[in-house]
């Protein structure tokens, strides 16, 4: 289907749906939506519904679903990235644009010994990520999970693939050369001042696999991209 008007509303289902006070006012005050037009609306768990509006109502415009079907950007396998949040917020939100454009399942901020930045707002995060699922045209809307410490997300049950990205003359495996296609993978990232020593070890002794993510010293949002394009390029190879 061609796609215009696109919206994110996680409840929607049934045969009508009412859009929330903020899209509606958008369709209704900025699009000059009428009745009859079309809409396209995701439920941010793989399904896109085709929608004609039935009322224009600005704070609470109706539209009956009239055809569904599943997103272009299902995959075989389900990506996890467990990030320390920089402490410019603007370069972690830029981070969490670009993952949602590429295609993430699971985001974990975690808090390391050597974070900067030791709170974040999840409601204003939610928002960046719903903004870059309607401008991307996404199915799936990533999930992002409350800002944990490292040495408790470290011990969360995992089954597919772990690794860490690490800095370090003796970590020889690249992240593209390892990472295996269809498996579900999680890939830690550091702040700007990396992993600890002691958070390595810990990392190592619960089945992560160090990795390089290139040659290049990169920033933690510029490194997190990198590891989910990585991950991207595996499972299209």
């Amino acid at each position: 289907m061609s796609i215009s008007n696109f919206f994110y509303s996680p409840d929607i289902d049934g045969h009508f749906h009412t859009l929330n006070k903020d899209d509606s006012n958008h369709l209704v005050r900025v699009l000059r939506i009428q009745k009859g037009d079309k809409v396209y609306v995701t439920n941010g768990k793989g399904l896109i519904f085709e929608c004609v509006v039935t009322d224009p109502d600005s704070r609470s415009c109706q539209v009956e679903i009239i055809h569904q079907e599943a997103g272009d950007d299902q995959r075989d396998y389900r990506l996890r990235i467990a990030i320390a949040p920089t402490k410019n917020i603007n370069r972690f939100e830029w981070f969490l644009e670009k993952c949602t454009e590429i295609g993430v399942d699971v985001i974990n901020p975690m808090l390391t010994e050597h974070s900067e930045r030791k709170i974040i707002k999840v409601d204003r995060l939610n928002r960046v990520i719903t903004a870059a699922v309607k401008q991307s045209l996404k199915s799936f809307h990533p999930e992002l999970d409350k800002l944990t410490y490292f040495k408790d997300f470290i011990k969360t049950p995992f089954s597919g693939q772990k690794f860490i990205a690490y800095v370090d003359a003796n970590v020889k495996d690249e992240l593209f050369t390892i990472c295996k296609p269809g498996m579900d993978t999680l890939i830690l990232i550091g702040p700007e001042g990396d992993f600890s020593q002691e958070e390595i070890e810990t990392a190592k002794e619960n089945g992560f696999i160090l990795v390089k993510l290139g040659p290049s010293r990169l920033r933690t949002e510029t490194a997190g991209v990198v590891a989910c394009h990585t991950v991207h390029l595996v499972n299209l190879s």
